[in-house]
């Protein structure tokens, strides 16, 4: 039997490795746009080049308008008989990092197989700009399954979900380090990191690898708490699943006009809603691949020396939980780039 996870999985990668090669050229430079935008001009490259229907259902660029890869955009040639994937990718995660030279930034991509016989997305499409996640090591997922009435819960108080987190893990609070987005919305969360006196580690941009980091047994991150993108909350979660890890969200809404907005379009019932990362990433049949683009807790980034780029990927599967890290050298003055603005085959050192 053909397995179409397996026959494309190196595409993927290839694709989030070549959008990290040529983003990294626009390493503190202050032109964020132009990262992005040369990001997904290399990942609609390769693309092109895949004989698969994919659909992307969560896009980026919804925001602040950036250049992006857009929802609903349909990718790979649609040959007929071609297996199916719904896409959820960031081409660039922390654009404001690589625009300044700063770390933490990813390029990663998510790509499910539509559960049979489920109408909807494999991939959960969230009505939303936010989300408010806290997300977790596989120790802690499998004590909250174990025991549900455990303060482990996006809803719990932060001060609650780190005590029961070291008690887990059997650490001093102390011990416990806690990563948040360092945004003014993540004050109360921070606020109560300090409180407690567990070690807070902020980042400036760059969520995803940040979510992912507490399933990661080398990244010494333990907890990530805060108010992050939606999109980005997606890909942590089909990451995490790949992992063991787990991660809880609920929709933040940023203002009263949002909310009375996702009310009037019918989505009130989700204001509530605890979503789990098997709700946002469904089934087992998901491929996660990200290259790093400046170091992360997840990935080390690109470098460069004279024509010699080097790159770290992770490429994930849900299904048999095969983590692959690849380390890759690439001659840029041999290597070639599928580029879509070109729809040809390009020498970045040209």
């Amino acid at each position: 039997m053909i397995d179409p996870e397996r026959i494309f999985e190196m595409d993927f990668l290839r694709a989030t490795e070549g959008a990290a090669i040529v983003a990294h050229r626009w390493m503190g430079r202050g032109d964020k746009e132009a990262a992005d935008a040369a990001a997904c001009d290399a990942i609609r490259g390769m693309f092109d080049l895949m004989d698969m229907r994919g659909e992307v259902v969560i896009g980026e660029g919804i925001k602040d308008e950036a250049p992006g890869i857009f929802k609903g955009e349909k990718v790979g040639t649609w040959l007929e008989g071609s297996p199916q994937f719904h896409i959820a990718l960031d081409p660039v995660d922390g654009t404001t990092n690589v625009s300044k030279g700063m770390a933490n930034s990813v390029s990663c991509i998510a790509a499910a197989i539509p559960v049979e016989g489920e109408p909807e997305s494999a991939l959960e499409d969230i009505p939303a700009f936010y989300l408010e996640k806290l997300s977790y090591p596989e120790k802690v997922r499998k004590a909250f399954m174990a025991d549900p009435k455990l303060p482990i819960s996006v809803e719990a108080p932060t001060e609650e979900v780190i005590k029961i987190t070291a008690k887990i893990l059997d650490k001093d609070i102390r011990d416990i380090v806690v990563m948040i987005l360092d945004r003014p919305r993540n004050q109360p969360y921070i606020d109560a990191v300090r409180r407690i006196g567990a070690k807070l580690r902020m980042i400036a941009d760059g969520d995803i690898a940040a979510a992912i980091a507490p399933a990661l047994a080398d990244s010494h991150v333990d907890l990530y708490v805060g108010i992050g993108g939606a999109p980005e909350g997606v890909l942590s979660a089909a990451g995490l699943r790949c992992l063991g890890g787990g991660l809880q969200a609920k929709i933040w809404p940023k203002d009263s006009l949002e909310k009375r907005v996702l009310v009037a379009e019918g989505y009130g019932h989700l204001l509530d809603r605890v979503y789990l990362s098997k709700d946002l990433a469904k089934g087992d049949r998901i491929l996660f691949s990200a290259t790093g683009i400046s170091d992360s807790p997840l990935l080390r980034g690109v470098s460069v020396n004279g024509s010699i780029a080097r790159t770290h990927s992770v490429f994930m599967r849900v299904k048999s939980r095969t983590i692959r890290s690849i380390k890759a050298q690439h001659d840029l003055s041999q290597k070639t780039f599928r580029l879509r603005s070109k729809n040809a085959e390009a020498l970045l050192l040209d």
